[in-house]
């Protein structure tokens, strides 16, 4: 019986190994603002910081200045602390370092995870930046190199940029903590952009109304639906006949997305007469080639100079799939468990009764056969025994 117990607990942590959150592959890509060199470095309220997220050395350069860790993102930027925010901004390390007479500033930011990460660096990241091959994803600009890891975003600033000024960010990249767990899940709505004639250097995720008007989202802020959960993606697609913006906006749920859908769709035919007034995205597009569609939870807004017939190709490419987990339910009632565990008991017990049984015949009959092989009778419940004592007279 103590087994049964054993048993029940063991099939429920097998069958609890089995669920394991999948992760979505992150695609990097564009376009934001405001620069970081505007952040007043005076007001950094320094707060003890005994590990610091910035090493004292790395390829050569030696901190000089800092480390100085703030916690309130208006000391790291305070035009843009507002989108800081709806990224999960934590916390972040200031510090200068210097080589012989050159000098690099580094500010290095944490996040709640890595969609944070990634999202402010795609709202600080620039259209068009080139490149760069340093950390999960880098883009630079003449002395200015943005990139990140992990939950992490860093923005230096060289004095003079040499040959080997990538190599060195790639060292600091390294030596920057890799995100683990929860916080290491990339935003899935990136998984949900085509491909084909991406611009890869103009993708922007937004997770609230800052940050999505800081990266001139297509959409009134209001409009998009952030206080209900949704998250939003924009891309630009070079297409054959003018260039075009793919707007991605992810729902909780595909009720709420077409519900969303209908207010974005009534929004964009009221045209001129719209209230709030168009953006400038919307009203620098071409009226014809402006079209809403819905996939699943994902309502998808295509604007841009394109014609209609490439516009309506690119919506229908957004195909929203989505992984489900199965997860067994049991469909017995507690009379029919109780009735299988009785069921259970009782065969043991005939099992041990009968195993029991057997037992005693073999051996009681071992005994009978081998009283009688040697002349006795097969019991021994009559005969007599006696211990005799042979004493000698005196």
């Amino acid at each position: 019986m103590r087994f049964i117990p054993t048993m029940i607990c063991s099939a429920v942590l097998a069958g609890s190994a089995l669920l394991s959150p999948a992760q979505t592959k992150l695609t990097l890509t564009p376009p934001p603002k405001s620069s970081l060199a505007q952040a007043p470095a005076k007001a950094a309220a320094p707060v003890s910081a005994p590990n610091s997220l910035l090493p004292d050395s790395f390829a050569g350069w030696n901190i000089s200045d800092g480390p100085t860790t703030v916690a309130d993102p208006v000391h790291f930027d305070s035009a843009n602390a507002a989108a800081l925010k709806e990224y999960g901004f934590q916390s972040a390390v200031l510090a200068t370092y210097k080589k012989a007479s050159e000098t690099i500033t580094v500010r290095a930011a944490r996040f709640a995870d890595l969609s944070g990460a990634y999202g402010a660096y795609s709202y600080y990241r620039g259209s068009g930046w080139p490149k760069e091959d340093i950390g999960t994803g880098a883009a630079s600009n003449h002395n200015r190199v943005l990139f990140w890891r992990g939950d992490t975003m860093v923005d230096a600033t060289f004095s003079h940029v040499s040959p080997m000024s990538g190599s060195e960010l790639r060292e600091l990249a390294a030596q920057l903590p890799e995100a683990v767990g929860s916080r290491a899940l990339a935003p899935p709505i990136l998984a949900t952009l085509p491909r084909k004639s991406l611009d890869g250097q103009s993708t922007h995720y937004a997770v609230g109304p800052a940050s999505y008007a800081g990266t001139g989202g297509a959409l009134p802020p209001e409009l998009v639906g952030f206080d209900r959960g949704a998250e939003a993606v924009t891309a630009n697609y070079s297409l054959v006949s003018g260039p075009a913006t793919l707007t991605l906006i992810d729902y909780p749920t595909p009720q709420l997305a077409a519900a969303e859908e209908s207010k974005v769709r009534a929004y964009i035919q009221s045209g001129g007469h719209a209230q709030p007034a168009f953006p400038k995205p919307l009203a620098d597009s071409d009226q014809a080639s402006l079209e809403v569609r819905r996939s699943g939870p994902i309502v998808a807004l295509v604007s841009g100079d394109a014609i209609p017939d490439e516009s309506h190709k690119l919506l229908d490419s957004v195909h929203y799939e989505a992984d489900f987990v199965s997860i067994p339910q049991s469909g017995e009632s507690e009379i029919s468990k109780t009735g299988r565990l009785l069921l259970g008991i009782a065969t043991i017990v005939v099992i041990g009764s009968a195993a029991a049984i057997l037992l005693g015949l073999f051996l009681g009959g071992g005994r009978a056969l081998y009283r009688i092989a040697r002349g006795k009778p097969a019991s021994s419940v009559y005969e007599a025994e006696f211990i005799r004592l042979d004493l000698p007279r005196d």
